[in-house]
């Protein structure tokens, strides 16, 4: 290796990503966060306030807020959506019953101003589990095709397995390039 390519490595090394992290509560937010820092995810709690990690992936360091889901807790998101460059929604596929409230919570993020143009990851989580929604389905239910103002990506994942969670976060780096 020469120089040159030291000092290539060394200067994409310093490049920094803020993701921020949000959904409804139990949708696996924080073990996602968890499986991308090399962490133990076997005894998650609820996240009740933020949780911020600073993760080396891709040459990139991401600094990841990841924000609790309650209700409660939802009105303070938009104290996190300065200086967003990329903002991840994690849904989770299973929980059928509320994919609409994910959808309403969604489409106000899009409509937030600090947000606007911002690219948006969402990671139909839970996919490990028997009749999850595919992937297609809760970006047909959250209206990702619409979206015209933003880069966008929808990735199935297992946060427990790993699966998708590392095609997500590729995109996520080389979107903010």
């Amino acid at each position: 290796m020469g120089l040159l390519d030291l000092l290539r490595r060394l200067r994409r090394a310093d490049r920094e990503v803020r993701l921020l992290l949000l959904g409804l509560d139990h949708a696996g937010k924080t073990t996602l966060l968890k499986r991308v820092n090399g962490e133990d995810y076997a005894d998650v709690t609820p996240t009740t306030g933020f949780n911020v990690k600073a993760v080396q992936a891709n040459g990139v360091k991401l600094h990841v807020w990841d924000i609790g889901g309650q209700a409660a807790i939802r009105p303070y998101w938009r104290n996190y959506f300065e200086n967003t460059d990329v903002l991840i929604f994690v849904v989770d596929a299973t929980d059928k019953d509320r994919l609409d409230e994910a959808g309403v919570e969604f489409n106000q993020l899009l409509a937030e101003p600090k947000l606007a143009k911002v690219p948006v990851l969402v990671f139909a989580n839970k996919q490990d589990v028997p009749d999850a929604l595919p992937a297609d389905a809760v970006a047909t239910a959250l209206g990702l095709n619409t979206l015209r103002d933003r880069a966008w990506q929808i990735q199935a994942c297992s946060a427990v397995a790993g699966t998708g969670v590392q095609e997500g976060m590729e995109w996520a780096c080389k979107t903010t390039k």
